[in-house]
C-alpha cells in the first residue's frame, strides 16, 4: 500500500474557495477508482499548514492514474489557484 499526505497554506481571503477545494477532494472517494481511502482536514491548531490529505493507495501505478483522473485534475486546478503552499511524501506500508 502506498499512503499519499499532502499539506496546503491557502491565500487569505479564500475561505470559500478553500471549503469548495476541501469538500472535492472528499468527493472523489467513491468516485476515483484507485483511491482507497480518503481524509480531508483543516488545522485546528496553531500550526504552518492549513489542511491535510491523507490517501490510500494499492500502487504507485495507482497513485499516477488518481493524479491523471481528470476529477482529481479539477480539484487540483482550484487549489492551485488558492494555495501559497505545498507539502507531500509518499510512503509504502
Amino acid at each position: 500500500m502506498i499512503r499519499h499526505i499532502v499539506m496546503w497554506k491557502f491565500c487569505p481571503g479564500t475561505e470559500a474557495e478553500q471549503a469548495a477545494f476541501l469538500e472535492g477532494l472528499r468527493g472523489l472517494m467513491g468516485v476515483v477508482p484507485q483511491l482507497r481511502r480518503c481524509e480531508v482536514a483543516r488545522n485546528v491548531g496553531a500550526g504552518s499548514y492549513d489542511a491535510v490529505l491523507l490517501s490510500d493507495f494499492d500502487s504507485l501505478e495507482d497513485l499516477a492514474a488518481y493524479k491523471a483522473d481528470p476529477r482529481h485534475q479539477a480539484v487540483s486546478a482550484l487549489c492551485k489557484s488558492i494555495r501559497t503552499d505545498r507539502a507531500a511524501v509518499d510512503y509504502e506500508y
